[in-house]
């Protein structure tokens, strides 16, 4: 008889597999905590500091910058919008597809012009006059992430921010 066909015979006889058992031991009742795992490194915050800092040549940033559907690192120097706080411009990104093939042709915003501003407005609406951009997605799980103007400064708009 091999095993299989012993467990079906004790479970036929009333007998409880060790899967139905009340004595199965939990894989956490296993596990020595007393041992540090191999993967586990004390100092590897420390090392990604070091790096971050490295690819960024001293600059400081407003966030690191992540996919919002994979948490891809997408940026690692960028400034935060002015008035659009979840919005943030950079020059240098990873992990980025730029769609050329889908251009945004953007014909300036319409403001609502108050009794004294009407000058300031329209020549602000005239600065964008024109600008094309192009999509720019996350190069692992395809998330449109942003767009890049035609000066090559990329404009992100569906991020997650995090602490830089």
């Amino acid at each position: 008889m091999n095993n299989k066909d012993e467990e079906k015979h004790k479970v036929e006889e009333g007998e409880e597999s060790p899967s139905h058992s009340q004595q199965t031991v939990s894989d956490d009742d296993e596990i020595d905590y007393s041992v540090k795992p191999e993967f586990y490194d004390p100092e590897l915050d420390d090392k990604d500091e070091v790096w971050v800092q490295k690819k960024r040549g001293g600059r400081t940033s407003d966030a690191i910058l992540n996919c919002p559907a994979c948490f891809t690192t997408l940026c690692l120097d960028c400034q935060r919008h002015e008035k659009n706080v979840t919005q943030y411009r950079a020059m240098f990104v990873v992990n980025c597809t730029i769609k050329i093939e889908q251009v945004v042709a953007h014909l300036g915003s319409k403001r609502k012009r108050g009794k004294k501003g009407r000058g300031s407005s329209e020549a602000e609406a005239g600065s964008d006059m024109g600008k094309t951009y192009k999509r720019v997605c996350c190069s692992v799980c395809s998330t449109e992430v942003g767009v890049i103007d035609e000066e090559e400064v990329y404009h992100f708009f569906n991020v997650i921010p995090s602490e830089s």
